[in-house]
């Protein structure tokens, strides 16, 4: 695996996250509870896991960045999309840990409070990713690539 390999993997990991995640809202309103618990800990691990891949990728890419650099169109949905996506994934990393620690502690009521905000945003952020992804890397690639 090279460098050049991690925004796919990325995309993946973001992939399975919205699966475990939709599974575990399944899941939960069907009171199907270990279900709902094992999905959201794979959903966590697949974040967590992307998150890693995302840092390792940037840090090895040195501040060489890829370019949107498609004309038209594309771009009115891509910069906006990439926006959106990028200030809710800052935000969605407390909101999981708070909405993550009242379930640890049985205090299923505040869980509950909190994920009904955490849920939506960790499933946009998610979808998100692979969206920018495939705009980024396949539907539009940069020149010369």
């Amino acid at each position: 695996m090279t460098v050049s390999d991690l925004p796919a993997l990325n995309a993946t990991l973001n992939s399975l996250s919205t699966v475990f995640i939709l599974g575990g809202w399944r899941f939960i309103k069907r009171e199907r509870k270990l279900a709902h618990i094992a999905c959201m800990v794979s959903a966590l691990a697949t974040s967590t896991a992307f998150l890693t891949s995302y840092l390792i990728y940037h840090w090895l890419k040195q501040g060489h960045v890829t370019k949107f650099t498609h004309p038209g169109w594309p771009s009115a949905i891509y910069f906006p999309l990439l926006t959106s996506h990028l200030i809710l994934a800052v935000v969605i990393v407390p909101m999981i840990i708070l909405t993550v620690i009242p379930a640890l502690r049985a205090r299923y009521d505040r869980h509950r409070r909190i994920a009904r905000w955490t849920l939506p945003l960790w499933l946009y952020v998610s979808i998100t990713g692979v969206l920018v992804y495939f705009m980024l890397y396949q539907w539009f690639p940069p020149v010369g690539k």
